[in-house]
């Protein structure tokens, strides 16, 4: 009863921009760790952790239990950007576990309180570095929903409108199993790294030298896709030849998630921008890019922001960032992750639905087809959102909550926290099995 009053008031109340609300119709009113709790009284197996913010999961206890002693200590909880000692050991933290050259090294710039903030402060950057205005960006990229970072975004919904003085140049993502060139994934890479080169080198191309490259190393909102280690080595390269910053989205692939602790660490590559928020902030509203030194060519004020300094963001983000590190989530997150990938495999063995199943970690996607249509000219089955819609339905209904993606929203995401247990991956697997199984025999 107080679950279908919660949710008729919230649809009376709020906007049609509404979106887990609708899909995932859940009254959370506790929960901890991988678990939530509904106003029905249910329990739920949480596989999508506030789209990958809670790498923790709910209510860690040491997160709570510095969240509370920082407030009885009286520490101000908004500060601007002035220095506290919560920032300051924030900062220590997160410069300790930058990738790359940026460790130790980077200059932090907060912008808060959503990763579209640190976006926008991304591309602002690079303009005011470089003094070009131009970026290049990929087909089925999520960047956020703020005018600069949809404008960098893929699907034409989310993309703000464009002006000559902010072109945006979009590059094919290496998209294996629905690759616009008709190849596997890694020579897909290579031809999108080539088609990057000839657009700076060739001086016919039509296309001025930009600021920035901005990426995903794995695409989330696009469908869990995997970009080759290849490729991004070779995007690297490229950019750094010609003087082009790369700017690599981390909001959702950071701070563990993909079996790293960067997912760009993988391939070996550090950009020169890096984008992190979600997880950063340990369940809290907190956003920043750090970057290389000679960057920060900016002058007071030319990038600002009312929420720059959550107290208690920074405090639960310190526990996050290093109880990551310390517990080994990352390897954690690698293992569990490849064991629930395998048994999705195993099940499209029985399930011709189950196009492919990709990710990396506890990022995982499995892409939902029409078996029984007829194949594209480059073989691929089409995307089947019905089916999709339905299995996410089913999930709910037997105690798992997830959420899809990619195009069409065809793609079932699964985004546990970094903490799900070996028992909470079985059952997460027979709730799906389960949920298969009667999906199919409704259709």
């Amino acid at each position: 009863m107080l679950r279908a009053q919660l949710l008729d008031r919230q649809a009376q109340r709020e906007s049609a921009a509404r979106t887990y609300a609708r899909t995932i119709p859940v009254a959370p009113v506790a929960a901890a760790g991988a678990e939530v709790t509904g106003a029905d009284g249910r329990t739920y197996l949480d596989c999508l952790s506030g789209a990958g913010t809670l790498a923790l999961g709910h209510n860690h206890p040491e997160v709570t239990g510095a969240l509370r002693e920082a407030l009885r200590s009286g520490a101000p909880l908004h500060t601007l950007d002035m220095i506290t000692p919560a920032k300051d050991a924030f900062s220590e933290e997160l410069l300790g576990q930058l990738p790359g050259t940026l460790r130790h090294q980077a200059k932090l710039h907060f912008c808060s309180p959503a990763g579209t903030d640190a976006v926008e402060a991304a591309l602002k950057l690079a303009r005011n570095a470089t003094g070009r205005q131009g970026v290049f960006a990929f087909t089925g990229a999520y960047h956020g929903m703020t005018l600069g970072a949809s404008a960098v975004s893929g699907p034409e919904r989310m993309r703000g409108q464009l002006t000559d003085a902010q072109p945006v140049t979009r590059l094919p993502y290496p998209y294996g199993y629905r690759c616009p060139f008709g190849v596997g994934a890694e020579q897909a890479g290579e031809l999108s790294a080539r088609l990057l080169e000839s657009f700076l080198t060739d001086p016919s191309s039509g296309v001025a030298t930009p600021a920035a490259v901005i990426l995903e190393v794995v695409q989330g909102e696009g469908g869990v896709v995997e970009g080759p280690d290849a490729w991004l080595r070779e995007v690297r390269r490229i950019t750094a030849e010609h003087g082009v910053l790369l700017i690599i989205d981390e909001v959702q692939t950071g701070i563990g998630r993909t079996g790293y602790y960067w997912a760009c660490e993988r391939a070996g590559v550090t950009p020169d921008v890096l984008v992190t928020s979600k997880a950063v902030g340990g369940g809290l509203p907190l956003a920043l890019i750090a970057y290389r030194p000679d960057l920060d060519t900016w002058q007071p004020g030319d990038h600002t922001g009312t929420f720059r300094g959550n107290t208690l963001a920074m405090v639960a983000g310190q526990i996050t960032l290093r109880t990551v590190a310390q517990e080994q989530l990352p390897e954690h997150a690698e293992k569990l992750g490849a064991r629930i990938r395998g048994g999705l495999r195993d099940l499209a063995l029985d399930h011709p639905a189950i196009g492919e199943v990709r990710g990396r970690g506890l990022m995982i996607g499995a892409e939902l087809v029409d078996p029984d249509a007829e194949p594209d000219r480059l073989g691929s089955l089409p995307g089947n959102p019905r089916y999709a819609r339905a299995l996410q339905a089913a999930c709910l209904e037997r105690g798992l909550m997830l959420e899809l993606g990619g195009r069409g929203d065809t793609v079932l995401r699964l985004l546990p926290p970094l903490v799900l247990t070996d028992a909470q991956a079985d059952s997460v697997m027979n709730r799906l099995t389960d949920a298969l199984t009667d999906v199919e025999r409704a259709a």
